[in-house]
């Protein structure tokens, strides 16, 4: 497991990717990824392209990010996931708070 992150040269986007599981193990290195940023960016993507797995703990750690980010006025779009993934976030009803590509 692996949490990277990466802002865009105007700081205005933060991707990060996720490798192997996303669970509660990546917890801390998940939140690390996106609050040790002094200014908040506008975007958030989280890459789930190389995640094997997810449950509900990681499905926690997106509410967090939300609520960090603003809440209903964020703008988080969760991208790359396997058929697995996506079909836990489509259970989970993620894609009303979520933008799911």
């Amino acid at each position: 497991m692996s949490v990277e992150s990466e802002v865009s040269q105007d700081g205005k986007k933060l991707t990060i990717a996720i490798k192997g599981r996303f669970d509660f193990t990546s917890h801390q290195h998940f939140r690390d990824a996106y609050e040790r940023f002094y200014k908040v960016p506008e975007t958030y993507v989280v890459d789930l392209k190389e995640a094997t797995y997810m449950d509900s703990s990681a499905l926690g750690m997106l509410l967090l990010l939300r609520d960090h980010a603003g809440g209903d006025d964020a703008e988080i779009q969760v991208v790359n996931g396997n058929s697995d993934v996506r079909k836990i976030l489509a259970i989970s009803n993620f894609d009303k708070l979520f933008d799911i590509n």
